[in-house]
């Protein structure tokens, strides 16, 4: 082996490498399942590659049947934590049919490979790995299109996987001969998809890692500013319309997103899910609201949104009628905060949006206080949005698709 072939394999590991230290700085944080996650799936896709180089220390037809078991166990830990992390083992039951059906497949592969010559049964171990690479390619595909976003991330993954695990099949069962492009192939998608999966992995825990803390903090705990307390909202609205009042002419933009049911879903299901459910409306609102806008917690039962220099109503007219698509959505929300991923009722947010566009004179609890007044009337709209029509001087509806 060159010194360029090592250099490749010496970045996979060093990625490994820095994998175990993100692993380490979690486990500090008290963020056992995170490190435990991504320790465990760098080690263990350190140790194929480690044993399909070849260097492993032993020889003979002992190592190649020793390879094909560590293939088949490697793959089937990956893919359980891949299937883990997709969402699809959090219910019990599947669960056990998904563990039960790999462990089966597993021993099934084993046992035929000890009916093989040591070579065959690497093949076949080898023929095994990238057949439940493709399957979980095609799962993360399907997960994907069904909307979830990070799934993409782990398309790309499991794709330089499969490169990987191919070009490492051809070295492990041609040691002599192979070119160094195969290693350098190899080593790139193996680096790329450590790096992919480990992304993936945190920002799929990371979620689990903040509703922890909304869970625990209550409404105390902003899910949208990440306050601790609704009066940084107050000095928020008061500097927006102190600062305005140089310009006259550029009028604030106000928007109160208030949640009808969040009561009801208190009674009915315990703080944990009341909790969860300003989690997800506050996620939901920082991943649509533009980057310009100022968002902060408005009572125990509303968000308060404030744009600067509002002269763009249509503007504005556009995000009331996301913000209230995108939080009206359904959810599944958990019950207690001993088990984040079970899902277990289904809540829908009544939505309602006020829309005020006004002079920075005016003021600002006025200007609130009218804006939430206006959220609340539109709970009995069907586009679920008012705004005050300043042509007719007047609270309406907004329109369902005309610009206003």
């Amino acid at each position: 082996m060159n010194s360029l072939v090592i250099g490749f394999w010496g970045a996979f590991f060093g990625s490994v490498a820095l994998v175990l230290a993100g692993s380490l700085a979690a486990f500090a944080r008290s963020l056992q399942r995170v490190a435990l996650t991504a320790a465990l799936s760098s080690l263990v896709s350190a140790l194929f590659v480690v044993a399909y180089l070849g260097w492993l220390p032993i020889a003979g037809p002992f190592e190649t049947r020793l390879l094909a078991h560590i293939a088949v166990l490697t793959t089937t830990m990956l893919a359980l934590m891949l299937l883990s992390m997709l969402g699809a083992m959090r219910h019990a039951e599947t669960a056990r049919k998904l563990r039960g059906g790999m462990i089966a497949l597993a021993a099934m592969v084993l046992g035929v490979g000890w009916t093989l010559e040591a070579v065959q049964s690497l093949a076949l171990s080898s023929v095994m790995a990238l057949g439940v690479g493709a399957a979980m390619l095609a799962a993360c595909i399907r997960s994907a299109r069904r909307g979830d976003r990070l799934a993409w991330l782990a398309v790309s993954g499991v794709s330089c996987m499969l490169v990987a695990v191919t070009g490492l099949s051809w070295i492990a069962l041609h040691r002599e001969g192979v070119p160094w492009g195969v290693h350098a192939v190899s080593a790139v998608a193996a680096v790329a998809y450590v790096a992919a999966m480990a992304t993936a992995m945190w920002i799929r825990y990371s979620y689990l890692i903040e509703l922890r803390e909304v869970v625990a903090h209550g409404p105390a705990y902003d899910p949208v500013t990440r306050m601790r307390s609704h009066a940084g909202t107050g000095e928020m609205v008061g500097l927006a319309f102190f600062t305005q009042r140089e310009d006259l002419s550029r009028p604030v933009g106000v928007a109160v997103i208030s949640i009808g049911n969040l009561y009801t879903l208190e009674k009915l299901h315990g703080r944990a899910a009341l909790n969860h459910a300003l989690f997800v409306c506050g996620s939901r609102l920082r991943r649509c609201v533009p980057a310009d806008v100022e968002m902060g917690r408005l009572g125990d039962d509303g968000f308060l949104l404030l744009v600067r220099a509002a002269n763009d109503t249509q503007r504005l007219v556009q995000m009331g009628r996301l913000v209230a698509e995108r939080l009206s959505r359904p959810v599944k929300l958990s019950t207690s905060a001993a088990d984040l991923e079970e899902g277990q009722a289904h809540w829908e947010a009544q939505v309602g949006v006020g829309i005020l566009a006004t002079t920075a004179q005016v003021k600002p609890s006025a200007a609130v206080a009218m804006a939430g007044a206006m959220s609340r009337t539109a709970w009995s709209y069907a586009t679920r949005v008012a705004w005050h029509d300043q042509a007719a001087g007047r609270i309406a509806e907004l329109p369902a698709t005309d610009a206003a």
